[in-house]
């Protein structure tokens, strides 16, 4: 069995070796016809567009992305052709949750936000939604939740509407797959009209797709004061940024929000199960990241460790300093835990 995988993903080497009996590491933009074309499996990130133009007359008949968004898989193709595929759905949504716990300690400190008479706004409360919603609980925040599909699923009970997220809101988060089409397509859904009708000049916060936020629009609103500030992980047209929009909000990071190594290690051992089970390997093999440095002193207190162990704000001064850097600083990200593991 033969294997081509993106040389960006974690603690994979090893394991892999011990399952395929070829494996291949390249850049995740390396990926051609001609190297996919023989191999019976990929495992990927989201840099790699796996689609006809990729797989036309391959012998592929698997694919693992490590992460939890697809949108770089055009599973209509895959179905038609045969080719199984899986993501990790949930596998990076502590570490977003993180994210979001230090973004929110943040605004407290640095822009007195005042976590205990504000309101949050969950727009999308999937697997990475109900970890932030665990979040806001924890720090005594008040939540509103609104998921247009799980309320027509379950009932409407305990979810509001996104005009009701737009009215009291505070701080507004998204955390919403990107779809295109249908009723509840998530494309711009934050666009100029929603922007227009926000009543409580919120902090806007997005950690999901960047073309959830119409970047144009989002601009406009910080200039025109129809939003408090924004905290933005995930931009349209990335690695291409709009540069205005980076040096304008108050935290810009290079699309890392999931990137703690317990959410890299999930999405990797995730990545390899899937691969065993569909070749019918039974190999053992165990995904643990590295721990902190020796010299790590936690602080007792919980808000000082918890921005101890990660400060957003220094991965945007980085994208900041060099935003030409962004698939580097991605690529390459240093070793973030969610937890003290002294």
């Amino acid at each position: 069995m033969k294997v081509v995988v993106d040389d960006k993903i974690p603690y994979i080497r090893e394991a892999i070796e011990k399952i395929a009996d070829e494996v291949v590491f390249l850049p995740g933009k390396d990926f051609t016809p001609q190297v996919v074309n023989d191999a019976d499996a990929l495992i990927i990130r989201t840099r790699t567009h796996c689609n006809e133009a990729l797989l036309k007359d391959s012998k592929v008949q698997f694919i693992a992305t490590a992460t939890i968004g697809y949108d770089h898989i055009d599973t209509a193709y895959l179905k038609q052709k045969g080719i199984a595929w899986t993501n990790c759905p949930g596998c990076n949504a502590a570490s977003v949750g993180q994210y979001l716990r230090s973004t929110l300690l943040l605004l407290k400190r640095e822009k007195n936000l005042d976590l205990t008479t504000c309101t949050l706004g969950i727009v999308g409360v999937g697997h990475v939604g109900k970890e932030v919603l665990k979040v806001a609980e924890e720090l005594g925040i008040r939540t509103l939740l609104c998921d247009p599909p799980r309320a027509l699923a379950e009932g409407e009970e305990g979810f509001v509407s996104l005009q009701q997220i737009a009215q009291q809101c505070n701080v507004i988060t998204f955390h919403t797959p990107l779809t295109k089409e249908g009723e509840h397509a998530t494309y711009h859904l934050a666009d100029s009209h929603f922007f227009a009708s926000l009543q409580q000049k919120p902090y806007l916060i997005n950690s999901s797709r960047g073309e959830v936020v119409d970047n144009q629009a989002l601009l406009q609103a910080l200039e025109q004061g129809q939003i408090a500030d924004a905290i933005i992980d995930v931009w349209e047209n990335e690695p291409q940024l709009l540069l205005p929009l980076l040096y304008k909000v108050y935290i810009g990071t290079p699309h890392i929000a999931g990137y703690s190594a317990d959410g890299k290690a999930n999405a990797t051992r995730m990545s390899l199960q899937a691969l065993c089970r569909h070749f019918g390997k039974n190999v053992e093999f165990t995904i643990t990241p590295p721990p902190l440095p020796a010299d790590f002193q936690p602080s007792s207190e919980k808000e000082v460790l918890a921005l101890q162990l990660y400060n957003p704000q220094n991965d945007s001064n980085l994208l900041k300093l060099h935003p030409e850097k962004f698939e580097e600083l991605r690529g390459n990200y240093p070793l973030r835990r969610e937890f003290c593991t002294q």
